[in-house]
């Protein structure tokens, strides 16, 4: 399919895949007068895309992923994996950003809110 149909079909803008195509997510052939030719296997590949997207996974890991994912002979359990990884980085920023929380609660209404914190 070319890119206006696989557009039409996954909702993506054709900037989009252009973007998905030059950073190696989506590999389309191109026909002899120039056109992108995608099989019907990218729509699938999109909405992965798309919901990785929501997940919390950067388009880069989703490349890095994807073929790992792709040729796993459990993909279910190649992607719990995963998840399990993200839980954990997502564990970790929290917990940086509530110690940055009680340090910035600790500063309002200081004289100088920019000095360091008093620890003692």
């Amino acid at each position: 399919m070319r890119i206006g149909e696989l557009s039409a079909r996954t909702g993506l803008s054709k900037d989009t895949l252009r973007f998905y195509e030059r950073i190696g997510l989506l590999d389309g052939d191109r026909l002899p007068n120039g056109y992108r030719d995608f099989p019907p296997e990218t729509v699938v590949w999109l909405r992965y895309v798309r919901t990785a997207q929501t997940l919390g996974f950067t388009l880069a890991e989703i490349g890095r992923h994807g073929e790992e994912l792709r040729d796993a002979p459990d993909s279910a359990a190649a992607l719990s994996a995963l998840f399990e990884d993200k839980i954990r980085i997502g564990d970790a920023r929290m917990a940086e950003l509530t110690a940055l929380r009680a340090d910035l609660t600790s500063r309002v209404g200081t004289g100088c809110p920019l000095r360091a914190a008093d620890r003692t």
